[in-house]
């Protein structure tokens, strides 16, 4: 369906319902309260179809001053814009207002529809159409069709506004996009039960999906879907969608709530702004409380300036930071108004550039504003740069906009190629400095170098980043342990000489060895480098020389081929050993697969006398 979501604006009376009216044949004024007063309340949908075979969808917002809130939940998605102005009174004040509103919301495209023109004289229509090409002037709807327009009983100029609607630009979207539905109402239809409303922004949206429901975190599935009150299978961005909510109730949601796919969406309390501030808006002071408005949310919340001094002007623009009474559901791109606190009028509005971003410190702040302007440049890997160690997961990276080939992975992680150039200089220095420290020991256990920094990776990132360079070369793994390729053992003249000394001296403890723990705490780098090398062996809890150990087996071989089976008596006597260190050695020969326990006595193992 190529579909063109259309926004009608205007002051209060100035004919937008029914101009909608007029064109589809549909009274969006459905609730008793507005039919009484004559006043759109909440927001009104319909739609059209056009004469090129697209569908004009129409959100029919409020007029009136105190429901602008509203209005701007209905005016965000929109592709373009409806301007209504009675050719009675002329523009308004809030013309005015629901104009920049529009404007600042990033919109481009749209028509300026006179109406009630058959209320009053041609010179007034010309004069009233003056007006509003001067009140455009300078805006996106300058050079925009002005049509003038009735919609009583003698209609005017409805086959040209169509006309010029179907000559609005093509917007063309995609499935793409992680899939988010601002809720702009919610209601119960009786035999159906909980639906919400709202344009989908981004993504697709089928039947059958679970949807999580932010900022709040609640879990529903979809059963039914419909646009433009046609059920339908699957719906996709940029289409006025209906959706039929299993699993939860109307009383948990309201406007401003968001439905996304679970996981893939974060909320966001400190978004980092390309602020405009109105000409007619007072001037802003940093630090200031303000409404801010996004999607279809509403929020307190604190407005900082990273630049521009202690107070914005009318008229000015800058980058700013707003921090939020309550999550906010908001991509970067996204447009957002701000509002002053009380009273309540546009103060101005812009483009989030990080929904993300920490609170900005004042000796921050030039170092802020300068990866903003990155960003603003182009540069989406700012926000690798600032997610720093800790990386983006894949949602993330998604909703920032950039592509997996963009950062480098490490476990579930993305991060910025230089940070990863960093880490991977922090790894090799630490391996390095292992090497300087452990001369005698053939290489670093994983633990020893997973700490500080690199420790704070996590284990799969970590193991990530190790391998990487053991594939790349850069490091060699050795067992348990890894070392630089051009590293190896070499022992000097004292090293030399401490090892000998201690080999003597586990020779002459004989069979009996030397407590291991009471080695390591000696000395554990060259107790290791001797076990390493087979000039010891280490037998349960005690350490051997190697030539001991030989003549050990080669005793218990002997013993076993001139006798069928060998007692830790038998034992005892061979060896000279009490039985305190005779029974665990015994078990560590088992163990070895030299000798096999059977009952109180030990036989030549399978193995070893298949070897004899």
């Amino acid at each position: 369906m190529r579909t063109l979501i259309i926004g009608t604006a205007g002051h209060i009376d100035h004919g937008k319902t029914s101009l909608v009216r007029a064109l589809t044949g549909v009274d969006l004024d459905r609730l008793p309260e507005e039919r009484a007063r004559g006043i759109t309340i909440a927001l009104g949908f319909t739609h059209l179809p056009l004469p090129s075979g697209r569908t004009a969808s129409f959100v029919d917002v409020p007029g009136h001053e105190r429901l602008v809130r509203t209005m701007i939940a209905g005016a965000s998605g929109l592709d373009a814009a409806l301007l209504c102005v009675s050719a009675v009174d002329g523009v308004m004040p809030q013309t005015r207002e629901h104009l920049a509103i529009l404007e600042l919301l990033g919109l481009r495209a749209g028509v300026v529809a006179l109406t009630m023109t058959d209320l009053v004289d041609e010179e007034t229509v010309e004069l009233a159409r003056m007006e509003l090409a001067e009140t455009v002037q300078g805006t996106f709807l300058e050079g925009a069709p002005i049509v003038a327009t009735a919609a009583g009983p003698q209609p005017r100029g409805l086959d040209e506004l169509v006309a010029a609607l179907d000559a609005l630009p093509e917007v063309r979207r995609g499935d793409g996009g992680l899939f988010r539905l601002p809720i702009d109402r919610a209601f119960v239809r009786r035999g159906f039960g909980t639906v919400v409303t709202g344009t989908l922004r981004s993504g697709a949206l089928a039947d059958g999906d679970e949807v999580e429901i932010l900022p709040e975190g609640l879990r529903a599935r979809v059963r039914g879907l419909q646009v433009h009150g046609e059920p339908v299978r699957r719906s996709r961005a940029g289409l006025r969608t209906a959706v039929n909510l299993a699993g939860i109730e109307r009383d948990d949601l309201a406007r401003g709530m968001v439905l996304t796919h679970p996981g893939t969406v974060e909320p966001a309390s400190i978004l980092d702004v390309r602020y405009r501030h109105l000409p007619d808006a007072a001037p802003l002071s940093d630090g200031a409380r303000v409404r801010l408005l996004a999607g279809t949310a509403e929020v307190m919340a604190v407005l900082s300036l990273l630049e521009g001094g202690d107070a914005l002007q009318p008229g000015t623009e800058a980058l700013v930071q707003l921090r939020t009474e309550h999550p906010v559901v908001a991509l970067p791109g996204d447009r957002v108004i701000v509002r002053r606190e009380s009273p309540v009028t546009t103060l101005g509005g812009g483009t989030i550039l990080d929904p993300w971003s920490r609170r900005a410190r004042r000796r921050e702040r030039p170092r802020l504003v300068a990866e903003l302007r990155a960003l603003e440049a182009g540069d989406r890997r700012v926000f690798l740069a600032r997610a720093g160690d800790r990386g983006l997961d894949g949602a993330r990276l998604r909703a920032c906009g950039l592509e997996p080939g963009e950062a480098v992975r490490l476990g579930d992680r993305h991060l910025h190629p230089d940070i990863h150039r960093e880490l991977v200089g922090l790894l090799l220095d630490a391996l390095a400095a292992w090497h300087r420290a452990h001369p005698l020991l053939p290489g670093a256990p994983r633990s020893a170098l997973a700490a500080g920094r690199l420790g704070r990776l996590g284990d799969r990132a970590f193991l990530d980043l190790l391998q990487g360079l053991v594939d790349a070369g850069r490091v060699v793994a050795d067992g348990p342990r890894y070392r630089l390729p051009d590293f190896a053992v070499r022992l000097d003249d004292e090293n030399r000489r401490r090892a000998d000394a201690l080999a003597a001296r586990v020779a002459e403890a004989g069979f009996a060895g030397l407590d291991f723990a009471a080695l390591v705490r000696e000395d554990a780098d060259l107790v290791t480098f001797l076990v390493d090398s087979g000039r010891l062996v280490r037998a349960g809890s005690q350490v051997l020389e190697a030539g001991r150990v030989a003549a050990l087996e080669r005793a218990v071989r002997d013993f076993l081929a001139a006798h069928e089976a060998m007692s830790p008596t038998d034992f005892k006597t061979l060896t000279g050993l009490t039985r305190r260190h005779a029974i665990p050695l015994l078990e560590w020969l088992d163990a070895r697969g030299l000798t096999e326990r059977r009952g109180d006595v030990r036989v030549l193992s399978g193995k070893a006398a298949a070897e004899a």
